[in-house]
């Protein structure tokens, strides 16, 4: 499944994504905002894909996307829906290479997302964000996403902020 917004294609993560999936999980905006995966190669990032994305699109029928530049292809970002075993919710997440951030990439792709997250027939959406991460908080409240608090995602996690978005 593909989606496409004015400037954006959203689709499925597959192995070729593994040089860019590599960079962007050790970015050091991703390592600080979002947190340290343990990939370190490209077999990591194939292994990261198939076991991550790949798995989750099998069995539930959503999973993180590549967001890239519609005309040229070019990777961006991600995107995509996540099941999280702390979080009742579904949520969405999204992460950009720096080199992307401030043109409004992230709105639209995650805008496009939550639209598009209706087929599942959820009634509302998670997001879990860094609260030192002052643009995704900005993004999440401008999509229409209300704080709901803190929480741990797990046993010795640092706590993040929960947004929700009803439908």
């Amino acid at each position: 499944m593909v989606l496409e917004t004015q400037r954006l294609r959203i689709r499925p993560l597959v192995p070729d994504d593994a040089p860019f999936i590599l960079a962007l999980l050790n970015d050091p905006s991703f390592l600080e905002f979002i947190g340290d995966k343990g990939v370190r190669t490209l077999d990591g990032a194939r292994t990261y894909i198939a076991e991550g994305p790949m798995e989750s699109r099998r069995t539930r029928g959503f999973a993180l996307d590549l967001v890239e530049e519609r005309l040229s292809g070019e990777p961006l970002g991600i995107c995509g829906l996540v099941k999280r075993p702390a979080l009742d919710d579904v949520d969405v997440g999204y992460a950009f290479l720096p080199a992307f951030h401030g043109r409004g990439y992230a709105v639209e792709a995650v805008g496009a997302v939550v639209v598009d997250s209706r087929r599942l027939g959820l009634k509302r959406l998670a997001a879990v964000v860094n609260g030192a991460n002052g643009r995704s908080l900005s993004l999440l409240r401008k999509l229409g996403f209300r704080r709901e608090g803190k929480i741990r995602l797990g046993e010795g996690e640092a706590e993040v902020e929960l947004y929700l978005f009803d439908f």
